[in-house]
Protein backbone atom coordinates (compact mmCIF):
# COMPACT_ATOMS: atom_id res chain seq x y z
CA UNK A 1 0.00 0.00 0.00
CA UNK A 2 2.94 1.93 1.23
CA UNK A 3 4.63 1.82 -2.28
CA UNK A 4 1.48 2.47 -4.51
CA UNK A 5 0.62 5.58 -2.57
CA UNK A 6 4.40 6.76 -3.45
CA UNK A 7 4.12 6.00 -7.22
CA UNK A 8 0.90 7.60 -7.55
CA UNK A 9 2.13 10.44 -5.97
CA UNK A 10 4.89 11.17 -7.86
CA UNK A 11 2.45 9.79 -10.93
CA UNK A 12 0.23 12.87 -10.09
CA UNK A 13 2.99 15.15 -9.92
CA UNK A 14 4.76 14.41 -13.22
CA UNK A 15 0.94 15.32 -14.50
CA UNK A 16 1.19 18.55 -12.74
CA UNK A 17 4.54 19.00 -14.51
CA UNK A 18 3.01 17.84 -18.08
CA UNK A 19 0.11 19.91 -17.81
CA UNK A 20 1.80 23.46 -16.98
CA UNK A 21 3.11 25.72 -19.42
CA UNK A 22 6.93 25.88 -20.48
CA UNK A 23 7.53 29.16 -18.84
CA UNK A 24 5.85 32.40 -17.98
CA UNK A 25 6.86 35.13 -20.36
CA UNK A 26 6.50 38.60 -21.10
CA UNK A 27 6.13 38.09 -24.38
CA UNK A 28 8.20 35.97 -27.29
CA UNK A 29 11.41 34.71 -27.12
CA UNK A 30 13.61 36.52 -30.05
CA UNK A 31 14.52 32.79 -31.85
CA UNK A 32 10.57 32.31 -31.96
CA UNK A 33 10.32 35.89 -33.81
CA UNK A 34 12.93 35.23 -36.25
CA UNK A 35 11.94 31.99 -36.25
CA UNK A 36 8.29 32.41 -37.64
CA UNK A 37 9.28 35.44 -40.10
CA UNK A 38 11.54 33.01 -41.66
CA UNK A 39 8.25 31.24 -43.58
CA UNK A 40 4.96 31.85 -45.22
CA UNK A 41 2.73 30.47 -42.43
CA UNK A 42 0.08 27.84 -44.36
CA UNK A 43 -3.33 30.15 -44.09
CA UNK A 44 -4.66 27.33 -41.85
CA UNK A 45 -2.24 28.55 -39.39
CA UNK A 46 -2.42 32.12 -39.53
CA UNK A 47 -4.58 33.84 -36.74
CA UNK A 48 -8.41 33.90 -38.18
CA UNK A 49 -7.09 32.96 -41.59
CA UNK A 50 -6.43 36.52 -42.21
CA UNK A 51 -2.61 36.88 -44.12
CA UNK A 52 -2.71 40.66 -42.97
CA UNK A 53 -0.68 39.62 -39.71
CA UNK A 54 2.20 38.07 -41.72
CA UNK A 55 5.47 40.28 -41.03
CA UNK A 56 8.72 40.73 -41.45
CA UNK A 57 11.67 40.89 -39.77
CA UNK A 58 14.54 43.26 -40.94
CA UNK A 59 17.39 43.81 -39.40
CA UNK A 60 18.71 47.61 -38.93
CA UNK A 61 21.85 48.39 -41.04
CA UNK A 62 23.03 51.81 -41.84
CA UNK A 63 21.43 50.36 -45.64
CA UNK A 64 18.20 49.81 -44.21
CA UNK A 65 17.88 53.16 -41.97
CA UNK A 66 19.14 54.74 -45.59
CA UNK A 67 15.60 53.55 -47.15
CA UNK A 68 13.24 54.23 -43.99
CA UNK A 69 10.62 56.21 -45.17
CA UNK A 70 10.89 59.61 -43.11
CA UNK A 71 8.11 60.58 -40.53
CA UNK A 72 5.95 63.17 -42.10
CA UNK A 73 1.93 62.07 -43.44
CA UNK A 74 2.34 64.76 -46.40
CA UNK A 75 4.47 67.67 -47.73
CA UNK A 76 3.23 71.10 -48.21
CA UNK A 77 6.02 72.07 -50.96
CA UNK A 78 4.80 68.49 -52.65
CA UNK A 79 1.00 69.00 -51.95
CA UNK A 80 0.57 72.52 -53.35
CA UNK A 81 3.69 73.05 -55.50
CA UNK A 82 5.74 75.53 -53.45
CA UNK A 83 4.43 78.81 -54.66
CA UNK A 84 7.69 78.42 -57.02
CA UNK A 85 9.48 80.81 -54.52
CA UNK A 86 7.54 83.76 -55.83
CA UNK A 87 4.69 85.74 -53.41
CA UNK A 88 0.97 85.02 -55.53
CA UNK A 89 -0.05 88.24 -57.36
CA UNK A 90 -2.85 90.30 -55.75
CA UNK A 91 -6.08 90.00 -58.42
CA UNK A 92 -9.30 91.47 -57.60
CA UNK A 93 -11.85 89.66 -55.73
CA UNK A 94 -15.61 89.64 -55.02
CA UNK A 95 -15.86 91.91 -52.03
CA UNK A 96 -13.35 94.14 -51.85
CA UNK A 97 -13.23 97.61 -52.13
CA UNK A 98 -11.72 99.71 -54.76
CA UNK A 99 -10.38 103.59 -55.18
CA UNK A 100 -10.28 104.82 -58.59
CA UNK A 101 -8.50 107.91 -59.42
CA UNK A 102 -8.86 109.35 -62.74
CA UNK A 103 -6.31 112.80 -63.86
CA UNK A 104 -6.30 114.79 -66.95
CA UNK A 105 -3.82 116.49 -68.46
CA UNK A 106 -5.24 119.95 -68.04
CA UNK A 107 -8.66 122.24 -66.61
CA UNK A 108 -11.42 121.70 -69.39
CA UNK A 109 -11.62 118.19 -70.10
CA UNK A 110 -14.64 115.38 -69.03
CA UNK A 111 -13.92 115.58 -65.47
CA UNK A 112 -12.28 119.19 -64.65
CA UNK A 113 -14.70 122.03 -66.20
CA UNK A 114 -12.94 125.08 -66.63
CA UNK A 115 -15.40 126.45 -64.04
CA UNK A 116 -14.07 124.36 -61.17
CA UNK A 117 -10.74 124.44 -62.27
CA UNK A 118 -9.60 127.22 -60.10
CA UNK A 119 -11.17 126.13 -56.80
CA UNK A 120 -9.66 122.47 -56.23
CA UNK A 121 -6.49 121.65 -55.96
CA UNK A 122 -4.79 119.31 -59.13
CA UNK A 123 -6.62 118.13 -62.42
CA UNK A 124 -7.72 114.56 -60.69
CA UNK A 125 -11.18 113.63 -59.48
CA UNK A 126 -11.44 110.61 -57.12
CA UNK A 127 -14.08 108.34 -57.75
CA UNK A 128 -16.21 106.89 -54.17
CA UNK A 129 -14.68 103.37 -52.70
CA UNK A 130 -16.92 100.83 -54.28
CA UNK A 131 -16.90 97.19 -53.76
CA UNK A 132 -16.46 94.28 -56.41
CA UNK A 133 -20.04 93.00 -57.05
CA UNK A 134 -20.85 89.64 -57.45
CA UNK A 135 -20.60 89.39 -61.15
CA UNK A 136 -17.06 90.69 -60.13
CA UNK A 137 -17.83 93.91 -61.94
CA UNK A 138 -16.86 98.04 -60.61
CA UNK A 139 -18.70 100.76 -62.18
CA UNK A 140 -16.89 103.81 -63.38
CA UNK A 141 -18.65 107.23 -64.59
CA UNK A 142 -18.43 107.91 -68.70
CA UNK A 143 -17.54 103.65 -68.91
CA UNK A 144 -19.83 101.89 -67.03
CA UNK A 145 -18.90 98.32 -66.06
CA UNK A 146 -15.65 97.08 -66.33
CA UNK A 147 -14.40 93.91 -65.40
CA UNK A 148 -12.31 93.28 -62.31
CA UNK A 149 -12.57 89.57 -60.59
CA UNK A 150 -9.01 87.74 -61.71
CA UNK A 151 -7.15 90.56 -62.74
CA UNK A 152 -4.83 92.64 -60.99
CA UNK A 153 -4.55 96.48 -60.43
CA UNK A 154 -2.80 97.15 -63.88
CA UNK A 155 -5.05 95.61 -66.23
CA UNK A 156 -8.15 97.44 -65.06
CA UNK A 157 -6.00 100.85 -65.16
CA UNK A 158 -5.39 100.46 -68.42
CA UNK A 159 -8.71 99.33 -69.72
CA UNK A 160 -10.64 102.32 -68.04
CA UNK A 161 -8.05 104.59 -69.78
CA UNK A 162 -8.15 103.21 -73.24
CA UNK A 163 -12.09 103.30 -72.59
CA UNK A 164 -11.89 107.25 -71.75
CA UNK A 165 -9.19 107.92 -74.32
CA UNK A 166 -11.57 109.71 -76.55
CA UNK A 167 -13.45 111.59 -74.00
CA UNK A 168 -11.07 113.29 -71.05
CA UNK A 169 -7.94 115.51 -71.85
CA UNK A 170 -5.08 112.53 -72.03
CA UNK A 171 -6.27 110.77 -68.89
CA UNK A 172 -4.35 108.77 -66.42
CA UNK A 173 -6.29 106.43 -64.15
CA UNK A 174 -5.20 104.65 -60.77
CA UNK A 175 -6.98 102.06 -59.27
CA UNK A 176 -6.22 100.69 -55.89
CA UNK A 177 -7.38 97.90 -53.50
CA UNK A 178 -8.86 100.14 -50.18
CA UNK A 179 -9.94 96.77 -48.61
CA UNK A 180 -8.97 93.49 -49.08
CA UNK A 181 -11.55 90.57 -48.72
CA UNK A 182 -11.09 88.11 -51.38
CA UNK A 183 -7.72 87.69 -50.33
CA UNK A 184 -7.67 86.98 -47.01
CA UNK A 185 -6.73 83.59 -44.82
CA UNK A 186 -7.38 82.81 -41.68
CA UNK A 187 -5.24 80.98 -39.42
CA UNK A 188 -7.31 79.27 -36.45
CA UNK A 189 -7.06 76.01 -33.98
CA UNK A 190 -4.08 76.10 -31.08
CA UNK A 191 -3.04 79.31 -32.21
CA UNK A 192 -2.66 82.31 -29.62
CA UNK A 193 -4.80 84.86 -31.62
CA UNK A 194 -6.89 83.03 -34.07
CA UNK A 195 -6.94 86.09 -36.77
CA UNK A 196 -8.36 86.69 -40.62
CA UNK A 197 -6.41 89.18 -42.42
CA UNK A 198 -5.66 89.68 -46.07
CA UNK A 199 -2.12 88.58 -47.10
CA UNK A 200 0.31 90.86 -47.70
CA UNK A 201 1.83 92.30 -51.25
CA UNK A 202 5.18 90.99 -51.03
CA UNK A 203 3.71 87.70 -49.62
CA UNK A 204 2.64 85.63 -46.60
CA UNK A 205 4.73 82.12 -45.87
CA UNK A 206 2.73 79.88 -43.67
CA UNK A 207 4.92 80.69 -40.62
CA UNK A 208 4.46 84.58 -41.29
CA UNK A 209 0.50 83.69 -40.76
CA UNK A 210 1.20 81.27 -38.02
CA UNK A 211 3.38 84.88 -35.87
CA UNK A 212 0.38 87.35 -36.54
CA UNK A 213 -1.81 84.61 -34.93
CA UNK A 214 0.56 84.53 -31.95
CA UNK A 215 2.30 81.49 -32.36
CA UNK A 216 1.71 77.93 -31.52
CA UNK A 217 0.01 77.14 -27.96
CA UNK A 218 1.82 73.83 -27.25
CA UNK A 219 5.18 73.12 -28.01
CA UNK A 220 6.56 72.96 -31.43
CA UNK A 221 7.38 69.36 -31.36
CA UNK A 222 3.60 68.63 -30.54
CA UNK A 223 2.49 70.67 -32.79
CA UNK A 224 0.67 69.90 -36.36
CA UNK A 225 -0.02 72.26 -39.58
CA UNK A 226 -3.10 71.53 -41.91
CA UNK A 227 -2.95 74.11 -44.81
CA UNK A 228 -6.57 73.89 -46.29
CA UNK A 229 -6.74 74.65 -49.91
CA UNK A 230 -9.49 74.09 -53.28
CA UNK A 231 -10.75 70.92 -51.15
CA UNK A 232 -7.34 70.34 -50.33
CA UNK A 233 -6.11 69.32 -46.96
CA UNK A 234 -2.51 68.70 -46.21
CA UNK A 235 -0.72 68.24 -42.58
CA UNK A 236 2.64 68.34 -41.35
CA UNK A 237 4.53 68.75 -38.27
CA UNK A 238 5.24 72.03 -36.84
CA UNK A 239 9.27 71.99 -36.41
CA UNK A 240 9.57 70.39 -40.26
CA UNK A 241 8.61 73.85 -41.20
CA UNK A 242 11.34 75.01 -39.22
CA UNK A 243 13.91 72.57 -40.32
CA UNK A 244 13.14 72.47 -43.64
CA UNK A 245 12.17 76.21 -45.28
CA UNK A 246 10.78 74.43 -48.78
CA UNK A 247 7.90 73.51 -46.66
CA UNK A 248 7.35 77.18 -45.21
CA UNK A 249 5.46 77.87 -48.76
CA UNK A 250 3.67 81.12 -50.03
CA UNK A 251 -0.17 81.30 -49.15
CA UNK A 252 -3.11 81.58 -51.38
CA UNK A 253 -5.96 84.00 -51.21
CA UNK A 254 -8.31 82.03 -49.29
CA UNK A 255 -6.31 79.86 -47.38
CA UNK A 256 -7.34 78.47 -44.09
CA UNK A 257 -4.61 76.98 -41.56
CA UNK A 258 -5.47 75.08 -38.78
CA UNK A 259 -3.13 74.43 -35.74
CA UNK A 260 -3.89 71.43 -33.09
CA UNK A 261 -1.73 69.16 -31.25
CA UNK A 262 -0.89 65.78 -30.82
CA UNK A 263 0.83 64.39 -28.46
CA UNK A 264 3.04 61.46 -29.67
CA UNK A 265 3.58 58.28 -27.89
CA UNK A 266 5.47 54.74 -28.31
CA UNK A 267 5.30 51.27 -25.64
CA UNK A 268 7.83 49.64 -24.17
CA UNK A 269 7.89 46.24 -22.97
CA UNK A 270 9.93 43.05 -22.24
CA UNK A 271 13.69 43.11 -20.41
CA UNK A 272 13.39 47.22 -20.05
CA UNK A 273 13.72 49.04 -16.96
CA UNK A 274 10.27 50.70 -17.36
CA UNK A 275 6.88 49.33 -19.21
CA UNK A 276 4.13 51.55 -20.65
CA UNK A 277 3.67 54.33 -22.98
CA UNK A 278 6.40 57.12 -23.35
CA UNK A 279 5.67 60.85 -24.95
CA UNK A 280 7.95 62.34 -27.26
CA UNK A 281 9.57 65.92 -25.94
CA UNK A 282 11.25 66.23 -29.20
CA UNK A 283 10.33 66.35 -32.62
CA UNK A 284 12.98 63.81 -33.12
CA UNK A 285 13.44 60.96 -30.95
CA UNK A 286 16.04 57.91 -31.88
CA UNK A 287 16.10 54.90 -30.66
CA UNK A 288 18.80 54.86 -28.32
CA UNK A 289 16.96 57.89 -27.24
CA UNK A 290 13.49 55.52 -27.28
CA UNK A 291 15.51 52.77 -25.39
CA UNK A 292 16.98 55.31 -22.32
CA UNK A 293 13.63 56.73 -21.67
CA UNK A 294 12.39 53.50 -21.06
CA UNK A 295 15.52 52.73 -18.22
CA UNK A 296 17.65 50.96 -20.77
CA UNK A 297 17.59 47.13 -20.51
CA UNK A 298 17.87 45.01 -17.48
CA UNK A 299 21.32 43.93 -16.96
CA UNK A 300 21.00 40.15 -16.57
CA UNK A 301 18.35 38.98 -18.52
CA UNK A 302 17.73 41.04 -21.71
CA UNK A 303 19.18 39.90 -24.83
CA UNK A 304 21.24 42.76 -26.01
CA UNK A 305 21.17 41.22 -29.50
CA UNK A 306 17.36 40.99 -29.93
CA UNK A 307 15.73 44.23 -29.23
CA UNK A 308 12.62 44.97 -31.59
CA UNK A 309 10.76 47.65 -33.03
CA UNK A 310 7.37 46.99 -34.34
CA UNK A 311 5.90 49.38 -36.66
CA UNK A 312 3.99 49.04 -39.92
CA UNK A 313 5.76 49.90 -43.23
CA UNK A 314 4.88 50.70 -47.01
CA UNK A 315 5.50 47.30 -49.05
CA UNK A 316 7.67 49.60 -51.63
CA UNK A 317 10.42 50.49 -48.95
CA UNK A 318 10.45 47.07 -47.62
CA UNK A 319 11.16 45.95 -51.32
CA UNK A 320 13.88 49.09 -51.32
CA UNK A 321 15.52 47.24 -48.40
CA UNK A 322 16.05 44.33 -50.24
CA UNK A 323 12.86 42.35 -48.24
CA UNK A 324 10.66 39.69 -50.14
CA UNK A 325 7.62 41.17 -50.33
CA UNK A 326 5.60 38.74 -52.75
CA UNK A 327 4.15 36.33 -50.02
CA UNK A 328 2.62 40.08 -48.54
CA UNK A 329 -1.03 41.46 -49.86
CA UNK A 330 -1.36 44.83 -48.50
CA UNK A 331 0.18 48.23 -49.00
CA UNK A 332 1.69 48.36 -45.16
CA UNK A 333 3.29 45.36 -43.81
CA UNK A 334 3.72 44.40 -40.30
CA UNK A 335 7.34 45.04 -39.65
CA UNK A 336 9.77 44.17 -36.90
CA UNK A 337 13.21 45.43 -36.94
CA UNK A 338 15.78 44.01 -35.07
CA UNK A 339 18.79 45.99 -33.30
CA UNK A 340 22.09 43.50 -31.95
CA UNK A 341 22.93 46.20 -29.10
CA UNK A 342 25.88 43.42 -28.74
CA UNK A 343 27.98 44.89 -31.86
CA UNK A 344 29.86 47.93 -31.52
CA UNK A 345 28.63 49.67 -33.43
CA UNK A 346 24.76 48.90 -31.68
CA UNK A 347 24.28 52.36 -30.58
CA UNK A 348 25.35 54.47 -33.21
CA UNK A 349 23.37 52.83 -35.59
CA UNK A 350 20.18 53.18 -32.64
CA UNK A 351 20.88 56.83 -32.91
CA UNK A 352 20.41 56.92 -36.32
CA UNK A 353 17.33 54.92 -36.53
CA UNK A 354 14.35 57.56 -36.30
CA UNK A 355 11.29 56.70 -33.83
CA UNK A 356 7.54 57.52 -34.80
CA UNK A 357 4.18 57.58 -32.91
CA UNK A 358 2.71 54.16 -32.18
CA UNK A 359 6.32 52.00 -32.71
CA UNK A 360 6.58 49.24 -29.63
CA UNK A 361 9.70 48.60 -28.71
CA UNK A 362 9.82 44.92 -27.31
CA UNK A 363 13.33 43.66 -25.75
CA UNK A 364 13.33 39.66 -25.44
CA UNK A 365 14.55 37.73 -22.21
CA UNK A 366 18.02 35.99 -22.86
CA UNK A 367 18.19 32.06 -23.02
CA UNK A 368 19.73 32.20 -19.64
CA UNK A 369 16.57 33.87 -17.85
CA UNK A 370 14.12 31.28 -19.03
CA UNK A 371 16.52 28.36 -18.20
CA UNK A 372 16.26 29.83 -14.71
CA UNK A 373 12.56 30.13 -14.84
CA UNK A 374 11.95 26.62 -16.22
CA UNK A 375 14.37 25.93 -13.35
CA UNK A 376 12.32 27.45 -11.06
CA UNK A 377 9.55 26.07 -11.35
CA UNK A 378 10.72 22.75 -12.04
CA UNK A 379 11.96 23.06 -8.57
CA UNK A 380 8.62 24.25 -6.68
CA UNK A 381 6.85 21.34 -8.80
CA UNK A 382 9.01 18.54 -7.52
CA UNK A 383 9.43 20.16 -4.12
CA UNK A 384 5.25 19.62 -3.99
CA UNK A 385 5.95 15.58 -6.02
CA UNK A 386 8.18 15.06 -2.57
CA UNK A 387 5.77 16.44 0.04
CA UNK A 388 2.96 14.66 -1.49
CA UNK A 389 4.83 11.43 -1.65
CA UNK A 390 6.15 12.11 2.15
CA UNK A 391 2.64 12.38 3.30
CA UNK A 392 2.10 9.17 1.40
CA UNK A 393 4.54 7.65 3.59
CA UNK A 394 3.00 9.00 6.32
CA UNK A 395 -0.68 7.11 5.69
CA UNK A 396 1.29 3.90 4.79
CA UNK A 397 2.72 3.79 8.29
CA UNK A 398 -0.55 3.88 9.70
Amino acid sequence: MKGFLSCAAVAAGMAILTACNPNPADGPTGHSIMRQASAKLPVSERDEEDPRWDYAVVDITPFVISHVPSFGPASLYQSFGGGRGVAPEILFGIGDVVAVSIFEASPGGLFIPDSVAGSRPGNFVQIPDQTVDRQGNITVPYVGQVRALGRPAEAVQDEITERLRNRAIEPQVIVNIVEQRASEVSVYGAVNAPERFAIAADGTRVLDAIARAGGPTYPGYESYISLQRDGRTTTVAFEVLLDNPQENIYLQPRDSIYVYREQRTYTAFGATGEQGFFTFDTEHLNLAQGIGRAGGLIDGRAEARHVFLYRFEPVTALAEMGVDVTRFETEFVPTIYRLDLREPRGFFIAREFAMRHNDVIYVSNSHSIELVKFLVILRSITSAVRGIAVDADDLGDL
